[in-house]
């Protein structure tokens, strides 16, 4: 007696189709799995045996094979315990045959019967789509996420019972549509907007800078001067996702175990962790690699609040994601590889005790304190961070200040269109934002006017400006001359975006 069932595994984010081959001979009772799973496909034998039996059917006592299709492929995951438990009812003949190739099953199995949500599923569902399977048979409380993807019919069932009456045209379960329409949704609402924020318009205005452009943005100030405030008001001026950024975030969130609504992420992640934070947790990776906070953050921010207090080793491997905006994490069971295109926006005071530089309060650390604590930054790290801004403390008058300030829709239009001119010009490049241009690209795309270029070059020669710092001058000011809609880069724009690098010689100089 011999069956064949569809279901699904997952190696980062890519899924694989496995064939579960269940054979039922002769011979003392066994229940052996083989086709290299792991600890959670083991255990999943005494899962299915009680699942079956408190589901009203009789296990058989045969010696049961189950194969894991194909065999050199390491499977992981308890989503095969209702593949494995309809194997084996098959091969007894009490579910009837059904269309194989076209349907899979995902779900892992209570004692009771009763299948419990997964993680991973909607990326598993992608998969399955681009293998022509056409229906797939999940967890009830999946039904939401797998149901994004429109071209396969999602059945969402709550026990390994209603699975076999569904099979057997007992009982009728209708594909599940969400009929929520992504582009239909309504306005973002956030709790917080940048007219709280009261002075600091120079740093009002480079955040919409970063915004318009995805640029990584460094903030350097004392204590209480609002750096904090500000960051965690950038999602507020940020683009809405499209439908295509919204499926990679909620594949990722899925993935980690974190996706709480269990639908569509429709919010851009900002993620900030703290500066305890290790390399793993931040890039990724355990003994079956999981994403970290800068996949976490693809598509969005990533906060790091108090930069020089992470430690050191854990920011240089920032260098690598910032860069590549992806991240590879190898083990020795599997080689993983997880998007990271986020924006990096850091705060941090002066010096150890906040008040370097500050016109109200006298700062108590010594020269070479100031100089090791800035130190923590490494120069390559910098150079990968397109905007340095310094702020002050607010003054008395900004704060009693009443008159009506902007706030985050205004600044998010004009970061809308900035994005859309962006979107329209490299619409043939496979770009989406100024900050992922390449050196080709910038040859390309930043033209200075002749008055632009006698700056940058003098800036250039006074600054001492590496290669990567001169192209992200350049990124930033096409992004600054986006703003202003104008298609050659003038000399106000290529100004603002050096002044915007020029802290690096007043304090790593």
């Amino acid at each position: 007696m011999y069956s064949k069932v569809n279901t699904c595994v997952l190696q980062g984010l890519n899924g694989y189709i496995i064939e579960v081959e269940t054979d039922l001979s002769r011979g003392l009772p066994v229940f052996n799995i083989v086709g290299l799973p792991d600890a959670s496909i083991k255990e999943s034998k005494e899962r299915v045996r009680t699942a079956i039996k408190n589901s009203g059917y009789e296990f058989p006592l045969s010696r049961i094979t189950v194969n894991l299709a194909p065999a050199n492929l390491r499977k992981e995951g308890s989503q095969l315990d209702l593949a494995i438990a309809l194997g084996i009812l098959q091969a007894m003949g009490i579910v009837d045959d059904f269309d194989y190739e076209g349907t899979a099953f995902i779900g892992e199995l209570s004692l009771d019967g009763r299948l419990n949500p997964i993680e991973g599923a909607l990326p598993m569902i992608i998969s399955m789509r681009k293998s022509n399977i056409k229906r797939c048979i999940v967890p009830y409380d999946n039904k939401d996420e797998a149901s994004v993807v429109e071209d396969i019919d999602i059945f969402p069932i709550k026990t390994l019972n209603q699975v076999v009456k569904f099979l057997n045209s007992e009982e009728e379960v209708l594909p599940y549509k969400n009929l929520s329409n992504f582009s239909q949704y309504e306005e973002e609402q956030f709790d917080m907007d940048f007219s709280d924020i009261k002075g600091q318009e120079g740093l009002k205005r480079a955040l919409e800078v970063a915004a318009a452009g995805a640029h990584n943005m460094l903030i350097i100030g004392p204590p209480g001067a609002g750096k904090t405030m500000a960051a965690r008001r950038l999602p507020t001026i940020l683009p809405k996702l499209s439908f295509e950024e919204a499926i990679e975030v909620t594949k990722i969130y899925s993935v980690s175990g974190l996706l709480k609504s269990k639908a569509l992420i429709k919010k851009r992640p900002f993620r900030a962790p703290h500066h305890t934070a290790s390399s793993t947790s931040l890039i990724g990776g355990g003994r079956i690699p999981k994403p970290g906070e800068v996949s976490l953050a693809h598509n969005g921010v990533l906060f790091l609040d108090e930069i020089p207090e992470f430690k050191k080793d854990v920011l240089e491997v920032l260098r690598q994601p910032m860069e590549d905006e992806v991240v590879t994490i190898s083990r020795v069971n599997a080689s993983l590889t997880y998007p990271s295109k986020f924006m990096m926006i850091a705060s941090m005071n002066p010096c150890p005790c906040g008040y370097y530089g500050d016109p109200f309060h006298e700062c108590t650390c010594s020269q070479s304190s100031i100089d090791r604590y800035l130190g923590k930054l490494s120069n390559p790290l910098l150079d990968r961070i397109d905007i340095h801004i310094e702020v002050l403390p607010v003054d008395y008058k900004d704060l009693k200040d009443e008159k009506n300030l902007e706030t985050s829709e205004d600044i998010r239009n004009r970061v809308n269109k900035s994005r859309q001119i962006q979107l329209d010009r490299y619409k043939k490049s496979n770009l989406y934002s100024n900050s992922q241009l390449s050196p080709k690209n910038i040859k390309k795309y930043c033209r200075l006017n002749k008055g632009a270029e006698t700056i940058l070059k003098e800036a250039f020669k006074k600054y001492r400006f590496s290669a990567r710092t001169y192209n992200k001058i350049l990124k930033v000011s096409r992004t600054i001359a986006d703003l202003d809609d104008e298609d050659l880069i003038l000399e106000k724009h290529i100004l603002e975006a050096v002044r915007y690098r020029s802290l690096d010689n007043k304090y790593w100089g």
